[in-house]
């Protein structure tokens, strides 16, 4: 386990309410993370089948996005409107984000915190022993120390770059400019998989990613 590379909670949140007392000593915390067209939520849902409960931040994020306070905090940050008849549009303020590195850390600093405080709230409120958290930028929340979560494990999807690619070009419908530029704005896949516990490669078909999931859920259960 990689507990030495974990930020402490005074370490992790700015918010008070947030900086004393997350031991979380009677569940244990996996983090689920990965990089984009890893398959990452291929894995999360194979666990999720399993019976186990997953926090999806991605989710917490995209409901965040459905308050008014939130949509016009980003509005205000970058100085435009991205509605479209009424409605915030997560597709246009995407691409506008992954056009500069800036845009996008100005997006991660309105979001992060937000999304972290009401993860938190879930997993003191859940009665399950085991908690999976599906974070797509941990390593880089860890980077960072912005962020972070006491956890036990951090289990990393991982494909090597040139899959990565292919996958999210068919994914997306894109050229292989613009999945290059999605891909480097996040952590290269390479540098991620020396904080992981768990490497789940997932270059091959689905039943290989089921077996290695299979035999972590086992050892975890057993213990």
């Amino acid at each position: 386990m990689k507990q030495n590379k974990n930020p402490t909670p005074s370490e992790s949140f700015t918010s008070e309410a947030y900086s004393k007392d997350l031991l979380f000593n009677n569940k244990k915390i996996i983090a689920l993370t990965g990089s984009i067209s890893t398959g990452k939520s291929t894995a999360a849902s194979i666990i999720r089948d399993l019976g186990f409960k997953i926090i999806d931040l991605d989710k917490i994020g995209h409901e965040l996005y459905e308050d008014r306070e939130v949509t016009d905090e980003i509005s205000i940050a970058y100085g435009r409107d991205f509605t479209q008849k009424g409605i915030f549009n997560r597709k246009i303020l995407s691409k506008y984000v992954f056009e500069d590195t800036r845009r996008l850390e100005t997006l991660n600093k309105i979001m992060h915190e937000k999304i972290f405080e009401k993860m938190i709230r879930i997993i003191d409120e859940s009665e399950d022993k085991i908690i999976f958290v599906d974070i797509p930028l941990l390593i880089e929340l860890m980077e960072e120390k912005n962020h972070g979560l006491i956890y036990d494990e951090i289990w990393l999807v991982y494909v090597p770059r040139e899959v990565q690619i292919e996958r999210l070009m068919k994914r997306d419908n894109i050229e292989i400019e613009e999945a290059l530029k999605k891909i480097n704005s996040q952590m290269n896949i390479e540098n991620k998989v020396k904080y992981a516990d768990v490497l789940l490669k997932n270059d091959k078909d689905i039943s290989e990613l089921k077996k290695q999931i299979y035999r972590e859920i086992s050892r975890i259960t057993a213990e």
